[in-house]
């Protein structure tokens, strides 16, 4: 049996629509504080920057009421979940590893000024140009 939750086809849109809604409400939240800094040109700067704040945080606001923000909000939950399995290097495994790439840099920067100077001499054989 599927365990999935079906909606009927007028829920799914209502829920859909609602959340689109919610999404342009909160954008529109946010461009109005832009705007407000700009329209407020004439008042100080803590004014200016309060109403970008505010715009910023309402727009969040209605942004955490929809469907897209419990899915952001369930996203953040499940990552911190799977950063606790990480398995960190220890600080003796970072020195190693960092030796190998200064040694793989080096290495790979001698040979490829070894194949430029080599195309040179020969480019230069070729065509009797250059100093």
């Amino acid at each position: 049996m599927n365990d999935t939750k079906r909606l009927s086809s007028g829920d799914a849109e209502v829920g859909h629509g609602a959340d689109k809604a919610k999404l342009t409400i909160g954008a529109i939240l946010v461009l109005a504080g832009i705007v407000g800094y700009y329209v407020l040109s004439d008042q100080a700067s803590w004014i200016r920057w309060a109403a970008v704040f505010a715009g910023l945080v309402l727009g969040i606001v209605v942004y955490a009421t929809s469907s897209y923000g419990s899915q952001t909000k369930q996203f953040f939950l499940d990552s911190r979940i799977e950063l606790r399995k990480v398995v960190w290097p220890t600080r003796e495994e970072t020195g190693r590893v960092t030796l190998v790439v200064f040694a793989f840099v080096i290495v790979a920067g001698l040979f490829f000024w070894g194949l430029d100077f080599i195309l040179g001499w020969i480019t230069r054989a070729v065509t009797g140009q250059g100093g």
